[in-house]
């Protein structure tokens, strides 16, 4: 069976993503293929780096999004409050 909260929660952390590219103006994993990306993702467990000069809040939410465990990501509501 689906599990749209699930489905959902990848939604958000790729949210969390674009908001990453948004923040900093740069293309996620450059010089990566997708299947470098999907290594160091889901089996690495690597995240991008988060520049400081990126505004705290951004930066938090940015990480949130990208939580291992997809239960502790926020929901799009959260995100729609907190943004």
């Amino acid at each position: 069976l689906a599990q749209p909260l699930l489905e959902c929660r990848c939604d958000v952390y790729s949210f969390g993503v674009i908001l990453w590219e948004l923040a900093t103006l740069r293309m996620p994993w450059g010089g990566m293929n997708p299947m470098q990306v999907v290594g160091a993702v889901g089996f690495q467990d690597r995240r991008l780096d988060i520049p400081k000069e990126i505004d705290p809040l951004v930066a938090r939410i940015i990480w949130e999004c990208w939580q291992k465990d997809p239960n502790l990501r926020p929901s799009f509501a959260q995100l729609t409050t907190a943004l």
